[in-house]
């Protein structure tokens, strides 16, 4: 299966670190964020890899090359200036990531979640995507969806927030061309239909979303 990192973000609650860095590729402890994502990513089997680049593209093959150092292959897709959201860098990315479900995992997140779970996960005759959830954090309080009976719903009571990291099958996005495009929108359209599954995660995972849960994170690595 392939992965597909997103990165393509402006950053703009972490500038001005992200002035001159890539928030993907900003370090906490030894590693920029997105190697952690990287390493894991091999670890369980993932080695055909796409990173999707807007803001500072240049920087990513620079910083990560082609995936050698690490076991993997790498590959980039480079969007225009803004980028084009979540939907639309998958979209753009979907001649590399094929025809079969492939994994999404957002490049600002720091989590010890086992990918080696999702390698050989399939999803089934209905569904079009499998999304994790974690539970609230503390910058997300009121969550994103509810999960019933390994469905995704959104009208359920207790919500969770979703992770960032989900497997999704191309079908989900054909019949949108390459635009700037929400994710949310396409999540919901689905979730209507009941065609995403998905499970609760209750390991460690952290959205690197300003100055202050980065420093956060970078002394969790170091203790």
């Amino acid at each position: 299966m392939k992965a597909i990192i997103l990165s393509a973000g402006r950053g703009e609650r972490l500038r001005p670190l992200t002035d001159h860095t890539p928030k993907p590729l900003l370090k906490a402890g030894n590693q920029r964020l997105i190697e952690y994502t990287i390493y894991s990513l091999v670890k369980a089997g993932f080695t055909d890899i796409i990173i999707n680049t807007a803001h500072l593209n240049e920087q990513f093959p620079e910083a990560l090359g082609d995936g050698k150092r690490y076991g993997a292959t790498i590959q980039y897709t480079v969007e225009q200036s803004g980028g084009l959201e979540t939907a639309g860098g998958i979209i753009n990315a979907l001649p590399l990531l094929g025809d079969e479900p492939f994994l999404v995992v957002n490049g600002d997140i720091w989590t010890d979640f086992p990918f080696e779970q999702l390698n050989s996960f399939k999803l089934n005759h209905s569904t079009l995507g499998h999304l994790i959830f974690v539970q609230n954090p503390k910058h997300n309080p009121d969550g994103d969806f509810s999960l019933s009976s390994g469905l995704v719903t959104d009208n359920g009571r207790e919500k969770v927030t979703y992770s960032g990291i989900a497997i999704y099958h191309p079908k989900l996005f054909l019949s949108y061309g390459v635009q700037r495009l929400a994710l949310k929108p396409i999540l919901i359209e689905a979730i209507n239909k009941q065609q995403l599954s998905g499970e609760l995660y209750h390991g460690k995972w952290s959205d690197i979303g300003t100055a202050e849960r980065l420093a956060e994170l970078a002394m969790e690595l170091r203790n």
